[in-house]
């Protein structure tokens, strides 16, 4: 939306007559902006509006309006040409609705010359957006290109967004076809307006060629390696969005924990776990991915899916240890075990049943087998006869006890 402020200074026109056609386009003589003639304002609405204007050189725009709103319009032309004024100040001031009020006026009037008729319907279809007026825009804009035989890219622009707001979402394509074929330029708030409008038509693919254009065109945009990032992974294109997620990082262009997070897990998912851990670690540590269980829990699992049980173990202690969550005591014993770290083991699976977990004879089968390992034959037996005891071990656990008691047997150890 262009500024309004200063936007009076568009009449730096003579106080009685109109601003002159080019000589180029008189001759044209094709467009109703070249057919209409200038006026001259009646002599006594010029006497006002001398007054009107060299106040507002003054910078007093409240004097410029005063002056104008006593001034006594004889005809049609002066009183169209005085509410154009009166638009204009009014909207540098900000007051957006007697501006709209004023220049609806002069604009319904349809008398002013070519060039101050087409500056005012510009403008008031400007300020009717402005004030969420879409339906009553739409039409202004292209009234204006009509009368001045002028397709213009921003006014394109101007539509689409107002096509937008109506989520008319076919039409925001029209409009941003065509604004972006008159473009000297790629205008990146045009290919925005398509891949917003392809968005909530939930055309992901359509959307995904939008931004195969643009960041090219657009490379320092770090949003859009983004974007581009994520609609692969909404069209599930893993490859392509792991790859520009990939080159976004080498770039510099991941600053969010969402971010580093999704390229861990595709790097994970694709076979490089290792690789996922170390990026997301690197990016705890500085401070990006806050310490939590959940992050703490999701590096353990990078890790873990890399075959790193020390460290994953580790991970799934702290995780742990931050939400004094069982069921993580849990993952961690286990990994230990197969770590073959087995006292350590047994502490942690202890603690786990402590905090407390859904079903208790998972850790009391881990220890019953942490504890045959280590040839406790008697803890081992009581682990396994407690983990009998939970419907989801119990077959597991009592294949085992009928072998601990004989390995008790041959060692001489009362059970």
């Amino acid at each position: 939306m262009r500024k309004v402020t200063s936007i009076a200074t568009a009449l730096l026109l003579s106080v009685c007559t109109s601003a002159t056609l080019s000589g180029a386009a008189v001759a044209a003589e094709k467009c109703e902006i070249d057919k209409r003639q200038s006026r001259a304002v009646g002599q006594s609405a010029a006497k006002k509006v001398q007054k009107s204007f060299e106040a507002y050189t003054e910078n007093n725009v409240d004097g410029a309006i005063a002056i104008l709103l006593e001034a006594n319009a004889n005809n049609d032309f002066d009183k169209a040409y005085i509410n154009r004024m009166l638009g204009n100040f009014y909207a540098e001031k900000g007051q957006m609705q007697t501006a709209v009020k004023y220049l609806k006026s002069a604009v319904e009037a349809d008398i002013l010359g070519g060039t101050d008729h087409a500056a005012t319907m510009r403008l008031y279809a400007d300020l009717l957006l402005q004030e969420r007026k879409f339906k009553e825009a739409i039409p202004y804009y292209t009234k204006w290109m009509a009368f001045t035989c002028k397709e213009d890219a921003q006014v394109y622009r101007r539509i689409g967004i107002a096509h937008s707001e109506l989520k008319e979402w076919d039409k925001v394509h029209q409009a941003a076809d065509k604004g972006l074929a008159l473009s000297a330029e790629p205008d990146k708030g045009l290919y925005q307006m398509k891949l917003t409008a392809y968005f909530n038509q939930k055309q992901y693919k359509n959307a995904v060629k939008i931004l195969e254009k643009m960041v090219p065109l657009f490379q320092d945009d770090k949003r859009l390696w983004v974007q581009l990032a994520q609609f692969y992974l909404m069209t599930e294109d893993f490859d392509r969005s792991l790859a520009t997620y990939d080159l976004a990082y080498k770039n510099g262009f991941l600053e969010t924990e969402g971010n580093i997070t999704r390229l861990s897990q595709l790097l994970a998912q694709k076979g490089s776990p290792y690789k996922a851990a170390k990026i997301y670690e690197k990016h705890m540590k500085s401070g990006l991915i806050p310490e939590s269980k959940k992050t703490y829990n999701i590096l353990a699992g990078f890790y873990h899916n890399a075959k790193e049980l020390k460290t994953a173990a580790s991970y799934y202690g702290k995780a742990a240890e931050a939400g004094n969550d069982g069921e993580l005591y849990l993952k961690q014993g286990r990994l230990l075990a197969l770590d073959q770290k087995y006292k350590e083991a047994i502490s942690v699976l202890e603690k786990s049943l402590d905090v407390g977990i859904e079903n208790p004879g998972e850790a009391q089968f881990e220890l019953a087998l942490a504890h045959l390992t280590l040839k406790q034959y008697k803890s081992a037996y009581k682990r396994a006869v407690q983990a009998s005891k939970d419907k989801k071990t119990a077959r597991s656990a009592n294949s085992y006890i009928s072998y601990i008691k004989e390995k008790a047997r041959i060692h001489n150890v009362a059970l």
